[in-house]
């Protein structure tokens, strides 16, 4: 059973930068597609960043030159690095990951409701 756990959230100011860590654990599979979804309060989850299977990465359109989402895969960790941070930004930042999903590029990241993984979530605010 996989295990996902993030860190790195917190409060900052617009046009600030946090950088979000997703440790993967339990791996029993050596490829898998992993993203990066948030919920903001009152809306739905949505996709940030995702990596596909063949290593293709798409961002949403709201957060492409801004973020970048990276992956050790010797350390079994994912980050989201995220610059020029606005207020609409502040949501509850999930990791998800997924060993069997076929989807790549833009399909992955509208695949939120077929990632098997979740971890809990860091909470990400921004201060206008």
């Amino acid at each position: 059973q996989i295990q996902l756990v993030e860190s790195g959230g917190g409060s900052v100011q617009a046009g600030g930068s946090l950088r979000l860590s997703c440790v993967a654990s339990s791996l029993s599979y050596t490829v898998y597609s992993m993203g990066w979804f948030r919920q903001a309060p009152g809306k739905k989850r949505e996709g940030v960043a995702v990596i596909d299977k063949d290593g293709q990465i798409t961002y949403a359109d709201t957060v492409k030159g801004r973020f970048t989402i990276t992956k050790d895969n010797a350390k079994n960790i994912l980050y989201l690095q995220m610059n020029s941070l606005k207020p609409e930004d502040t949501a509850m930042y999930y990791c998800a990951a997924d060993p069997f999903l076929a989807l790549r590029g833009a399909d992955l990241l509208w695949a939120k409701g077929d990632f098997g993984y979740w971890g809990q979530g860091t909470q990400v605010t921004v201060s206008s």
